[in-house]
C-alpha cells in the first residue's frame, strides 16, 4: 500500500507517528499547502525512508491527481478540514485510488425551515456519486475518524453482537480536559467545530427519516466514564447520524456532544458578532483593502490545537450508547474508547483529542491492506463488520471498553 497523506496538522502529524510503528504500507507521502509543516512532519520520523514530504494545495484537484499518479499511490487520506473533501475525493477518484476521510462533505441548511427540514446534508455530495465509485470498483470509505468513524464501528458491533432490535443509538462524546493558561482554546479544529456546533443537528428517526433541530438543543447530563464524570451534552450537527441509518436498523439516532455551558455560549457569542461567517469581509490593511474569511481570522488568532498537548490536562471520551432489547429483555450499554492526555504526549508526543481522531483511519488503512475490509462504492465504517477493527485498536495499545447502563 502506498499512501498519500494531505494534511500535515495536529492529526495529520499524529497519523504519521502511529503509522510509523506498522509495517503494513510501503510508502507515505506527506502533503501540505505549507511543504514546512509537511517536512517537520516526517523529519520527526528520523530515518524512516517509507515517508516524504511534499507541497500540495488540497483545493487543486489537478495537482493532487499528478501527485497520486507521480508516486504512484494507491490511497488519499485526507487530513485536511472538511472544506476540500470534494477536491480531494474527486482528485482520488480521478486517479483511481482509494479514498479515506475523517469528516464528510459539507452540508447546507434549508433555506426556509433550517430548524426543522434538512437542507443539503452532511455527505449528500459524496453519496451523489456512490453509484460511479461502485461501478468503477473503486472505494471511498468516509467519516473514518473517531466520530464519525470509531462511534460508528461501535454502532455496528453493538448491532451484530450485543442487540436484537435497537430503539436508539446515540453517539455521547465529553471529556474533562483543561489547558493551562487559555481560558478559550478549543482542542480541536476550531473551524470545524464552528461548522458542527452552530449548524443545526440533524436527528434520525425511523418512519419521518432525517430532520433537524436548533443549535445545542435538547441538553441532558451524560456520566462519562474513567473519572471524566457527568456533563452536560448537546444536540450537535454530526456525521454519524447521516451514516448508521444507511446500515443499521435502529429507530433513532443521535448525536449529542459535551460541550459544557461556557464554551455554548462563546460560540453564541461567535455567530452573534459574524464571526463564525466563512464569507470574506472587507478589512483595511497597510497594502489596502483585504478580503478575508471571519473564521479564518478567529482561527488565526487562536492557539493551533496541536501545540496545546503539554499544557493540556485529563482524558477525552468517545462512545456510542445503544438502547434496545436482546432476547426479549430490555438491554442499554455504552461503548467507549478512552484517552488520557498524559499517556499520549508521553507515547507519542499528539495531544490527545487529535491522537485519538487519528489512530482510527491508521487502523481502518491495515485493515484495508489485508484485505480484511474491501468493497467498492461510498460507503461508512459501519458497512464492515466491526470486530477485526476493535481487535486491532487494542493490538496498537489503545484498547476501548464497554458499560452496561
Amino acid at each position: 500500500m502506498r499512501v498519500l497523506l494531505v494534511g500535515a496538522g495536529g492529526v495529520g502529524t499524529a497519523i504519521t507517528r502511529i503509522a510509523a510503528r506498522r509495517a503494513f504500507f510501503e510508502a507515505m507521502v506527506v502533503a501540505d499547502y505549507d511543504p514546512a509543516r509537511a517536512r517537520t512532519a516526517v523529519a520527526a520520523l528520523g530515518d524512516d525512508d517509507r515517508f516524504a514530504a511534499e507541497a500540495v494545495d488540497a483545493g487543486d484537484e489537478a495537482a493532487v491527481t499528478t501527485l497520486l499518479e507521480r508516486h504512484r499511490c494507491d490511497v488519499l487520506l485526507n487530513a485536511t478540514d472538511p472544506r476540500f473533501v470534494m477536491p480531494l475525493f474527486r482528485a482520488a477518484r480521478a486517479a483511481g485510488a482509494t479514498y479515506l476521510d475523517m469528516a464528510m462533505s459539507l452540508s447546507r441548511p434549508h433555506r426556509d425551515r433550517p430548524h426543522e427540514e434538512c437542507g443539503v446534508k452532511l455527505g449528500d455530495e459524496q453519496f451523489a456519486q456512490a453509484g460511479e465509485w461502485q461501478s468503477e470498483g473503486m472505494l471511498a470509505l468516509v467519516g473514518m475518524g473517531v466520530e464519525p468513524g470509531l462511534s460508528d464501528v461501535f454502532a455496528r458491533y453493538a448491532a451484530d453482537e450485543l442487540f436484537d432490535e435497537i430503539e436508539e443509538i446515540g453517539v455521547r462524546d465529553g471529556a474533562n480536559l483543561t489547558v493551562d493558561g487559555y481560558d478559550f482554546a478549543p482542542s480541536f479544529s476550531i473551524w470545524t467545530t464552528i461548522e458542527e456546533c452552530l449548524n443545526p443537528p440533524v436527528v434520525y428517526e425511523a418512519g419521518r427519516g432525517w430532520f433537524t433541530t436548533a443549535p445545542f438543543s435538547e441538553p441532558e447530563v451524560f456520566d462519562f466514564p474513567e473519572g471524566i464524570g457527568e456533563v452536560e451534552c448537546v444536540n450537535v450537527e454530526h456525521e454519524e447520524v447521516l451514516l448508521v441509518p444507511r446500515w443499521i436498523d435502529a429507530r433513532r439516532v443521535t448525536f449529542k456532544y459535551g460541550l459544557g455551558r461556557e464554551f455554548v455560549e462563546t460560540l453564541k457569542t461567535l455567530h452573534l458578532l459574524g464571526l463564525d461567517r466563512t464569507e470574506p469581509v472587507t478589512v483595511p490593511s497597510a497594502g489596502g483593502p483585504v478580503a478575508v474569511s471571519p473564521r479564518d481570522v478567529l482561527a488565526a488568532c487562536l492557539p493551533d490545537p496541536a501545540t496545546l498537548g503539554e499544557r493540556m490536562h485529563g482524558k477525552t471520551c468517545a462512545g456510542t450508547w445503544v438502547r434496545g432489547s436482546k432476547n426479549g429483555a430490555p438491554r442499554e450499554v455504552y461503548l467507549y474508547h478512552v484517552v488520557d492526555n498524559q499517556w499520549s504526549m508521553t507515547e507519542y508526543g499528539c495531544q490527545a483529542v487529535v491522537w485519538q481522531t487519528a489512530v482510527n483511519p491508521v487502523v481502518a488503512l491495515e485493515l484495508l491492506a489485508a484485505g480484511t475490509w474491501s468493497g467498492a462504492g461510498v460507503v461508512g465504517p459501519e458497512a464492515f463488520p466491526a470486530q477485526p477493527f476493535l481487535d486491532l485498536l487494542t493490538a496498537y495499545g489503545s484498547p476501548w471498553g464497554m458499560r452496561e447502563q
